[in-house]
């Protein structure tokens, strides 16, 4: 039976947001966008039922494909093709460009799907 006492030799460090960056990826911000995206593809894909046979007809890849992107290999995806398919799928993208606070460094890109 485990030990109730917490192990004092495992230091507990808190994430930043992005696992890609946690991990020390250098792409880790266009990782990160790219994840988002397909989320946001596959959720539309689910909710409205699409089989991946349709679904590729719908955005012009083969099964194939949109294999991977349900499964989150996005390596042959770009953030362009990404956000192109949710266009595809009537889906609004928008990109808003602003400063960003003082406090924060370096600049960011966020994708938030509503």
């Amino acid at each position: 039976m485990a030990s109730s006492n917490a192990d004092s030799s495992v230091k507990i460090v808190q994430g930043s947001g992005n696992v890609f960056a946690d991990l020390g990826l250098a792409d880790a911000g266009e990782r990160q966008t790219r994840v988002r995206l397909a989320v946001a593809i596959n959720e539309v894909l689910r909710r409205r039922g699409v089989s991946q046979g349709r679904a590729a007809e719908l955005l012009g890849i083969n099964q194939p494909k949109i294999s991977a992107l349900s499964k989150y290999r996005l390596d042959g995806f770009s953030v362009e093709r990404l956000m192109r398919f949710l266009t595809l799928l009537n889906q609004d993208v928008e990109i808003i460009i602003r400063n960003r606070p003082r406090a924060r460094r370096p600049g960011r890109v966020s994708v938030t799907a509503a």
